[in-house]
């Protein structure tokens, strides 16, 4: 700002003054944790010595190099994970809410999916193995950060589709193994205990069978009326258990009428 004063008589001349300057508001000091609080925090802390990979990306063990080592008791494996979506989305500087989803992973999965559901009809089973595979592989790299329902939903459907896909190519054990995977991660869905009594038919373990699709009937009664029937068949087989070639064939109609309602 440039204004002209008189300093003595006769006498001027005009020179500048800066502006008032902003008085500055001191920084708040960052709040010191509470010492007790600290301690309870600390005292389960175990430190754990580890080396980052070149690209520093990456934590491992420092004597063995590993991601997971059960030599060291270290497990650097879900922590990687963050890290490289992380790494590979620079732009997230932090997780999104759990139910915001990947929707292109989800469309990946769901394309992937319908691939093998198009080559289980056209009898192309073990084709249809291998997409139902892929779109397995590609559901369980959802991020940590997504809520759990989604990943186990597409996971459960495309492993039940796959252990159908087994028993048509005649291979029990692997069907039956695909159904307890099901089971595993949905536990209250009633197909993956059909799924698995039907693998326990082919391999002809009757009495295993039927208390799968009890168990499914408890899980996912359609009706009163459809569990009523059903359950009454299952008791009656118990007390024909010697009539196997009839029990089995019983068992299967059962079997496809509670499958056909997925």
């Amino acid at each position: 700002m440039s204004h002209t004063h008189t300093h003595a008589p006769g006498e001027s001349h005009s020179h500048s003054h800066s502006p008032p300057q902003t008085p500055q508001t001191p920084q708040s000091a960052i709040p010191q944790p509470d010492p007790k609080l600290q301690a309870l925090i600390d005292q389960d802390f175990t430190p754990s010595p580890l080396v980052l990979s070149p690209d520093s990306t990456v934590a491992l063990c420092s004597e063995h190099k590993k991601e997971k080592c059960d030599e060291c008791g270290v497990d650097f494996v879900n922590t990687n994970r963050l890290s490289k979506l992380l790494v590979a989305n620079p732009n997230l500087l932090c997780p999104p809410p759990s139910n915001v989803i990947s929707q292109k992973l989800t469309q990946m999965v769901t394309a992937t999916k319908d691939e093998g559901n198009a080559l289980f009809k056209a009898q192309q089973a073990a084709a249809a193995i291998v997409r139902y595979t892929a779109a397995a592989q590609m559901a369980v790299q959802r991020p940590p950060w997504e809520a759990n329902q989604f990943m186990r939903e597409e996971l459960s459907t495309v492993i039940s589709n796959r252990s159908a896909a087994y028993f048509d190519l005649h291979d029990y054990v692997s069907a039956l193994a695909d159904a307890e995977t099901v089971i595993s991660i949905r536990r209250n869905w009633g197909k993956g205990h059909f799924r698995k009594a039907k693998a326990l038919l082919g391999l002809s373990r009757l009495k295993e069978a039927a208390d799968a699709v009890r168990l499914g009937l408890d899980f996912d009664p359609t009706s009163s009326r459809n569990y009523s029937i059903s359950s009454m068949t299952l008791n009656v087989l118990r007390r024909n258990w010697s009539r196997r070639r009839l029990i089995k064939d019983m068992l299967q109609r059962l079997l496809q009428l509670q499958l056909n309602r997925f």
